[in-house]
């Protein structure tokens, strides 16, 4: 990891220092994302096959997974890991339940009333990755909330493996969560799939769920297609900040980081810190660490693009984390709640020693699907929101209009239209003319 002193560089070193890992929309990718989605528009679910023997390299003769395999997957799961997935399900849905929106009816004035309906997204489309590691906790992360706001079919595409199967662990939570369809598709055909339809994937109307650099690229085009699909967020790789004081256990630190950079070669990892000591702590615990990682090869890519920063304040690394904007912010200090009023933008906040982010990552019951790349400033983390529509609704009285109508007659005259004012004045006139 590069080591940095915020005070000593320059702005445009400090941009270089929180400059995230290229991630391409560079004409290769951009072209080759839209000649995958063409293919699945025009070959449907042949291209599909084709794709899926190209990329994934399995022969896929039923797309859709069968309600043998959910058995025999939910068969060959430990124990253990099943009453894991359920445990983690509870919690999950125990918050999502709590979090989410409710219905509103307020009379606005007398004889006004405006109210807000909630409405489930109809048919909704998860994706869960399955490169270098399957991810069941996507499934629950996705699933509960899709269950919660009452989507009425939820379809999730999955890689296959080499022999066409699915990872067991994430049929196992897509079943637990209620996802009614699985598919063994993954990367942009699978996004083109569920963005357009085929003869066995349903079109659904938004798409939800993380993924490398081509799924990312097939998400963005398919939103900005009219005839293609809403998408939950942009996101990018994983990544994690840390903001650590000389009261921090270097150990904790170091495995927090690293818990990051293993998700792939182009995850980021930044600790802010006004300790020097710790900084030096922390670049001997990662290495120490790292030594003994099961996929530490890709660990070490990511970090060759991180960072250790010195900062002069907490405050300073407050100010730094928010122009950042983490994925994942972790306050290890002595009192972390002091500084979470000024945590302006970050997908999820880990607060003490004592709060790895990989709780967050599978079982204290926030979302795991969050912005990153730095939409932290302006969009927030997959909830039971995400997967309903609101609509307002307004009901007035003849006294209500009486009452607002002039209002609002006004402002149409200030805006010069003029069938706004007389759809108003006309009803104040009827009004008027009664007995």
């Amino acid at each position: 990891m590069k080591r940095l002193d915020w005070n000593r560089l320059d702005d445009a070193a400090r941009r270089e220092a929180l400059a995230r890992p290229l991630q391409s929309r560079a004409a290769e990718l951009r072209e080759g994302v839209e000649r995958i989605v063409a293919a699945v528009r025009n070959g449907g679910d042949g291209a599909l096959r084709e794709l899926s023997a190209r990329y994934d390299r399995c022969a896929l003769d039923a797309i859709e997974v069968t309600a043998e395999e959910f058995e025999q997957a939910e068969a060959s799961l430990d124990p253990a890991l099943k009453a894991a997935i359920g445990e983690a399900a509870t919690r999950i849905e125990r918050f999502h339940r709590a979090g989410a929106p409710q219905e509103v009816a307020v009379d606005t004035a007398e004889g006004v009333r405006v109210e807000r309906m909630l409405r489930p997204i109809d048919r909704v489309g998860l994706y869960v990755p399955a490169g270098s590691a399957p991810l069941p906790s996507t499934a629950l992360m996705l699933g509960v909330p899709a269950r919660v706001a009452g989507c009425r079919e939820v379809v999730l595409c999955s890689p296959a493996r080499a022999d066409g199967s699915c990872d067991e662990a994430v049929l196992y939570a897509a079943r637990v969560t209620g996802v009614h369809k699985v598919f063994k598709l993954g990367g942009a055909q699978a996004i083109a799939a569920m963005a357009y339809g085929t003869a066995s994937v349903p079109r659904c109307d938004k798409l939800f769920g993380p993924g490398n650099a081509w799924v990312t690229e097939a998400k963005l085009q398919v939103s900005s297609d009219p005839q293609g699909a809403a998408i939950d967020m942009p996101a990018g790789p994983s990544e994690v900040l840390v903001i650590a004081d000389d009261a921090a256990d270097p150990a904790f630190v170091a495995a927090d980081l690293l818990s990051q950079a293993e998700h792939g070669p182009d995850s980021q990892v930044i600790l802010l810190s006004p300790s020097a000591a710790l900084l030096d702590a922390v670049a001997g615990e990662v290495e120490r660490q790292c030594a003994d990682l099961p996929r530490a090869a890709i660990a070490r890519q990511a970090l060759a693009q991180s960072r250790l920063i010195a900062v002069e304040s907490l405050a300073q690394a407050l100010a730094v984390s928010n122009r950042y904007a983490p994925e994942h912010l972790i306050l290890q200090v002595a009192e972390p709640r002091s500084l979470l009023d000024g945590v302006e933008s970050a997908g999820s906040v880990f607060l003490g020693a004592w709060t790895p982010e990989s709780v967050g990552d599978y079982c204290s019951g926030s979302n795991h699907v969050l912005p990153t790349y730095g939409y932290a400033r302006s969009y927030s983390g997959v909830s039971v929101a995400s997967f309903q529509k609101q609509i307002t609704v307004q009901e007035l009285s003849a006294a209500g209009l009486r009452a607002i109508g002039p209002c609002t007659a006004t402002l149409a005259a200030a805006e010069r239209l003029e069938a706004h004012r007389r759809a108003v004045t006309l009803r104040l006139a009827a009004l008027e003319a009664r007995p």
